[in-house]
C-alpha cells in the first residue's frame, strides 16, 4: 500500500492539553511523518504522512486521550512530500 499525506484541523479542547506532544509521540509509534501546530483560533493543525492504517491509528490515539476532546475534525488528502520525522511547529 502506498503512503498518503493528510491535512487535519482539529477543534475542541485541543490546546493546552498536550495535543502536540501526544501527536508527536503517536507519530513516532506508528512511523508517521509530518508536523503539528497550534492555530490562533484555538484549533490544532496537522499534516500526517505514512501508511493509511498508521495515520488512522495515530488519530485514534489522540481521540482516546483522556485530556484531549476533539469536537470536530476536517481532513483532506494532499500530495505526498519528501520529509523525515514528525515536528512540533510553533503556532500562530
Amino acid at each position: 500500500m502506498e503512503k498518503e499525506r493528510r491535512h487535519y484541523v482539529f477543534r475542541g479542547s485541543v490546546q493546552g492539553v498536550g495535543f502536540r506532544y501526544r501527536a508527536s509521540h503517536a507519530a513516532s509509534m506508528y512511523g508517521v511523518t509530518g508536523w503539528v501546530c497550534n492555530r490562533y483560533d484555538g484549533s490544532v493543525e496537522m499534516e500526517a504522512q505514512g501508511q493509511p492504517e498508521a495515520i488512522d491509528q495515530m488519530v485514534a490515539v489522540l481521540r482516546r486521550d483522556r485530556y484531549i476532546f476533539i469536537e470536530d475534525m476536517d481532513v483532506k488528502v494532499i500530495p505526498v512530500q519528501e520529509d523525515s520525522g514528525f515536528h512540533i511547529r510553533s503556532g500562530w
